[in-house]
């Protein structure tokens, strides 16, 4: 049977693929293959994605150690526009991070009204006030490393709908049409706990090519990416029919052997990770 024609258990199913998710996982790729069956059975949606980038969103995960099943939230397998992203879980960000060996404390929160009275333009520290109400007035992320740097980013409540809307076509689609289909706007808290925290971590933190950092490195130009053999694919970004792609970062390792394969094809034995309509929590 040719390949284009297997279903996704089969290809699930063959030595190739199952070869390749036991060098990443070991013992654990069983369980893990069969929570890849398991949430595309799941999500009507995924299951009208490709095989191919439904394998690679998995595969992704499966090279960063990270569970999708959507109820831990550490990754998910996203669908959309018959595409699976690989979306990284606000968990999954927070244990990447800690797994580097660089982070002594991580954690973002809602800010609510009062708490925050100023943001120093010069130093950028944060000048604390007491609350007046419990309305979220937006959200603050905070780091500690091992090695005494601390810093904190905050962003408005106003600055992150801003942040979707404009990378988050399913979110604009959402606010122009009435809608409440991307996470966005199903789950907002988790997503903008996320945002503050990846930006601070983007901008601030630790993320160098070595062996401790490179899977956080790999998980921040993964997220929210179709993975292509052109490289990463922000189908969520794209406007009026352009195509946005990233060049894999080097420690992807994919090489002539080990890039990921035209769509509905079977990836071979020397190569290479839903929530939701458009996006999980992340």
């Amino acid at each position: 049977m040719k390949q284009e024609n297997l279903s996704l258990q089969q290809l699930l199913n063959s030595a190739a693929v199952k070869n390749r998710f036991e060098v990443l996982l070991n013992t654990a790729a069983p369980s893990f293959i069969s929570s890849i069956l398991s949430i595309v059975n799941s999500n009507a949606k995924l299951q009208e994605c490709s095989n191919n980038s439904i394998l690679s969103a998995a595969g992704i995960a499966a090279a960063l150690k990270l569970p999708i099943n959507p109820s831990l939230g550490f990754a998910y397998i996203v669908p959309y526009k018959n595409q699976a992203q690989f979306q990284l879980g606000y968990k999954g960000l927070i244990q990447l991070a800690m797994r580097s060996g660089q982070y002594l404390t991580l954690n973002s929160g809602a800010v609510r009204e009062g708490q925050i009275q100023e943001v120093d333009f010069i130093t950028g520290e944060i000048v604390r006030g007491e609350k007046i109400s419990n309305e979220i007035v937006g959200y603050i992320a905070y780091m500690e490393l091992l090695n005494g740097f601390k810093k904190a980013l905050y962003m408005t409540l106003e600055e992150l709908k801003a942040h979707a809307e404009k990378y988050s076509q399913s979110y604009s689609y959402d606010i122009h049409h009435n809608r409440k289909t991307s996470v966005w706007s199903t789950n907002f808290d988790a997503m903008a706990k996320k945002t503050v925290l990846k930006r601070l971590i983007s901008s601030f933190g630790i993320i160098s090519i070595d062996q401790q950092s490179m899977d956080l490195a790999t998980a921040l130009q993964a997220d929210q990416a179709v993975i292509t053999p052109d490289g990463f694919r922000y189908v969520d970004n794209e406007k009026d029919g352009e195509e946005k792609f990233e060049p894999f970062n080097e420690i992807l390792n994919f090489d002539e052997d080990e890039k990921v394969v035209d769509e509905d094809e079977v990836i071979t034995e020397k190569e290479e990770a839903t929530q939701t309509n458009e996006e999980p929590v992340t």
